[in-house]
């Protein structure tokens, strides 16, 4: 049987820096890192945005080469098979039907794109989590293409902004009666839905889809007030399921991700979560909450590594949402949580190219929406971070 010290199952963002903050803080026993996909660790935003730009397909985002990841950090890199099976009494994790023993775990297995119902197989449709994804969208975009997108949030905006650059137009479809609401609530949801008409994207909302038309290949989208729109190419975007399946029976509590405490540490001994996968209790906000954003992955794997590596000095991993999008040449950035009892606009305003608006909880604020206000933003995170009281940061950002 294999051994192996430290096992990270997920060779995305999340386990990548998981392997590189074990090593970091010293940590030199063997390390094996598991990947589902057979390509190296490699970056996913820039897979909705820049990747899909262009008449020649860009280098691929890796963050590190296999030398890298073999010799610089001493990894046993599998990839190519994901993890079938999780058995914590004999501390094993099957991959390829060959148990491989650890002595500490940390889980960053993701998401998954969630699908349409009924679309299993059709030709042209599609949905947008990894690199072949991404390839198989952009050999599809090519000028004349009639392309719709099932879901306004950031994947399926971002998408129809490339396509309009490779000079395909695309209508984006959301059952809601705004993209992003989740996202930013339903006062700035409207706001973002007028950003992007300025930009020429088609948003239809507040119209579920149907059906689609079509057997082998779908040939159109029927939405439920029966207007068809003829499509050659179909991208869903209705968010993503975290990849627990494998751990039915591993003894792990599972609700919306894999369930862990403020230090990522999970119900079963020497297991931790990071990453999209994870569902932890956050002490920024008091709260237990599921994110999908690099930047959360990435600190929580640092900590989740490090608390799995060195456990008698675990700490907690208390963090504040960050996410950014970018329309053609506009930034939008939300940091913290979208559920404020009060929102304001402290900069321009919903009909200006740039504006910042706060979220309020309480006494505090909780939340800040930007659109092209990145240093604000940023300084924003930290003093959501550090509990600032809502009067005193309104004042001071005011125009």
């Amino acid at each position: 049987m294999d051994t192996a010290g430290l096992v990270v199952v997920g060779a995305s963002l999340a386990g990548l820096r998981a392997v590189e903050a074990a090593r970091l803080i010293g940590y030199t026993g063997p390390i094996t890192l598991i990947g589902a996909e057979p390509h190296l660790p490699y970056d996913r935003p820039p897979l909705s945005k820049e990747f899909l730009d262009g008449p020649e397909e860009p280098e691929t985002p890796y963050f590190r080469t296999e030398d890298s990841l073999r010799v610089d950090l001493g990894v046993d890199l599998r990839l190519g098979a994901p993890a079938t099976a999780l058995d914590p009494d004999g501390r094993t994790v099957t991959v390829a039907r060959t148990p491989i023993r650890y002595d500490a775990l940390v889980l960053a297995t993701g998401a998954a794109a969630r699908p349409l119902p009924g679309t299993a197989g059709m030709a042209g449709m599609h949905t947008l989590r990894g690199l072949d994804d991404a390839r198989a969208i952009r050999s599809a975009l090519v000028p004349g293409t009639r392309m719709v997108i099932v879901g306004a949030g950031f994947i399926g905006t971002e998408i129809a902004c490339a396509a309009r650059r490779r000079g395909v137009a695309a209508t984006v479809v959301e059952a809601a009666p705004a993209p992003l609401l989740r996202a930013v609530g339903a006062e700035f949801g409207p706001v973002l839905g007028d950003v992007l008409r300025r930009h020429g994207v088609d948003l239809r909302c507040g119209g579920p889809v149907a059906d689609l038309v079509g057997e082998e290949r779908v040939r159109a989208v029927r939405l439920a007030d029966g207007t068809e729109l003829p499509a050659d190419l179909v991208v869903v975007g209705l968010g993503a399921v975290p990849a627990t399946d494998w751990l039915a029976d591993s003894g792990l509590k599972l609700d919306d991700g894999v369930v862990c405490d403020e230090t990522l540490s999970t119900a079963v001994d020497s297991v931790y979560a990071a990453g999209d996968v994870a569902r932890w209790f956050n002490p920024t906000f008091g709260q237990v909450m599921r994110l999908e954003n690099w930047t959360t992955a990435a600190e929580q794997a640092t900590v989740a590594a490090r608390n799995a590596v060195d456990p008698d000095g675990r700490r907690s991993c208390a963090t504040v949402p960050y996410f950014w999008s970018d329309w053609n040449g506009d930034r939008v950035q939300f940091v913290g949580l979208p559920a404020g009892e009060e929102t304001a606009f402290v900069r321009g305003g919903p009909d200006t190219d740039a504006f910042l608006a706060l979220y309020r909880r309480g006494d505090r604020v909780i939340g800040a929406l930007g659109l092209n206000q990145r240093r604000a933003v940023i300084r924003l995170r930290s003093a959501i971070g550090r509990g600032a009281g809502w009067d005193e940061t309104v004042a001071a950002l005011r125009d």
